[in-house]
């Protein structure tokens, strides 16, 4: 990093997407905090403390940031400003988009960075004046400053090298009281370790992060968690995908254990946790955590096969709700309906399997060829994919054509599952070992709650609760065109 001094403002900001009806996804409270927004936080202020650099910081979730006020910050007040959009996934370009548009338009410096941006070909807006980064915010994010401090941004960072070969990331910085308040617990994320040794096609973790998983320093993770607790927060959610897979995993839980952190915890682990590394959850649970999240996503065997889900055996799945009950574990498993040759008595056998199992929570969402996969590039080249609207590839819309599952069926599948998985007669069971360790989200406020979503048909683990109606897309419509020359972006190729 450079330690020529300046001064900038730095807008930091997670960007939501546009809902079916246009409008902003925004809520009163969420449900988890973003990650990635309070990393780039902390590497921004780490930087400063380093170069010397003045550095205003402004950090917005928009999923729970209830006023516009931060909207005036993009429309510049002679400020030298930088707007970054991190962690941006497809089904939220169009609003990072936007948002772009209007900081541009206001005379800021814009950066676009996350899983779309690393996956994606995006020549589309390389034009426009906005910069790309391809890479870990840690290989750029010093040097993105530094030209923005000086008024020139590149167009594009991080070509050369997508993942630092070993994980440099900062401490992160204490949440604020407001901030705390912006969600149901007072929780915050934190990111152990990078990277995923499996090769599902459709997910696009290793396009991300790559197969070799790379961990923090274990006592940046420590440090932390004491920070965390220290400013109030009550739990954590782990956001790496494969928490039994970090290779330091025994000893960070054995150090919480020993400082008695007090700090309950959540994590997702691959299905090995109920083979292999089954020895570790009566350490998990002494060291604080009380859910894990497994992606078993299918009982079929074969469908795991051709999905490249190798390490998945649904004989085990039985194994892991059994070892985390004894030791007061709960456990939440992730599914997915609509694979490639699914029908809809394939859907319905699976419900029936997973309720005999009865895990203490679950989710469902929809196959969806996300941009950048080796699925997508699969199921582009043979035209398969129908939905041109990027906004819609979020796990909860038809964006395909299915071989045996007619038009809109899904959609009407994914919630009945939801409804028949938290069924009234199984409700009062759901509240032995919650999704949460508190009475206002445990298990039976969160089924009763799966229900309602699905009554409305909208998406449980969609970000929150009071949904908001403020601002929409038609209020940007009109400069996204302008500025990129398009009402929707073109699928993307990937690269």
């Amino acid at each position: 990093m450079s330690s020529r001094p300046g001064k900038i403002r730095v807008v930091l900001i997670k960007p939501s997407k546009y809902s079916r009806e246009g409008y902003v996804e925004r809520f009163r409270r969420g449900f988890m905090p973003n990650s990635t927004l309070k990393y780039m936080e902390s590497l921004t202020l780490e930087y400063a403390e380093k170069t010397g650099a003045e550095i205003e910081t402004f950090a917005i979730d928009e999923y729970v940031h209830q006023g516009l006020e931060y909207l005036d910050l993009l429309r510049g007040d002679g400020c030298k400003t930088l707007v970054a959009l991190v962690g941006i996934q497809s089904h939220q370009f169009h609003r990072a988009l936007d948002l772009a548009a209007l900081a541009r338009k206001g005379g800021a410096q814009v950066v676009l960075g996350g899983p779309h941006l690393m996956t994606c070909k995006t020549e589309e807006i390389q034009n426009s004046g906005i910069s790309i980064s391809l890479a870990e915010a840690e290989l750029v994010w010093g040097t993105i400053l530094d030209d923005a401090i000086a008024g020139e941004l590149q167009p594009v960072y991080g070509q050369r090298q997508r993942w630092q070969t070993n994980l440099e990331a900062p401490v992160l910085r204490a949440p604020s009281p407001r901030e705390l308040k912006r969600y149901l617990v007072p929780m915050m994320g934190v990111y152990p370790a990078r990277g995923c040794p499996f090769r599902c096609n459709f997910c696009s973790v290793i396009k991300i992060a790559g197969n070799q998983i790379r961990s923090q320093a274990l006592e940046t993770t420590l440090k932390t968690l004491r920070i965390a607790r220290d400013a109030g927060v009550k739990l954590v959610m782990f956001t790496s995908d494969n928490f039994n897979k970090i290779p330091e995993v025994r000893e960070l839980l054995r150090e919480i254990i020993k400082e008695k952190l007090g700090l309950q915890f959540f994590l997702q682990c691959d299905v090995q946790i109920g083979g292999r590394d089954s020895d570790l959850v009566p350490l998990l649970a002494r060291a604080g955590c009380y859910e894990i999240f497994v992606g078993v996503e299918s009982f079929s065997r074969k469908v795991l096969l051709q999905a490249k889900k190798f390490q998945n055996k649904p004989e085990k799945y039985k194994e892991i709700i059994r070892n985390c009950r004894e030791h007061g574990i709960a456990t939440h498993f992730s599914n997915i309906i609509g694979f490639p040759g699914d029908t809809e008595k394939d859907v319905q056998g699976h419900l029936d399997m997973l309720r005999s199992l009865k895990p203490s929570q679950a989710s469902f969402y929809i196959l969806t060829p996300i941009p950048g996969t080796e699925q997508y590039d699969d199921f582009l080249s043979r035209g398969l994919i129908h939905e041109t609207n990027l906004d819609r590839f979020d796990g909860t819309c038809e964006t395909w054509q299915h071989d045996q599952i007619s038009p809109n069926r899904l959609q009407d599948l994914l919630y009945y599952c939801y409804r028949k998985f938290y069924s009234l007669k199984e409700l009062p069971a759901k509240n032995r070992l919650g999704c949460f360790p508190d009475d206002r989200l445990g298990g039976l406020p969160s089924a009763l709650f799966a229900r309602l979503c699905a009554w409305r048909r909208m998406h449980p683990m969609s970000g929150g609760i009071g949904r908001l109606r403020k601002d929409h897309v038609r209020d940007f419509l009109d400069l996204r065109r302008k500025t990129f020359d398009f009402s929707l972006a073109p699928l993307p190729e990937s690269l």
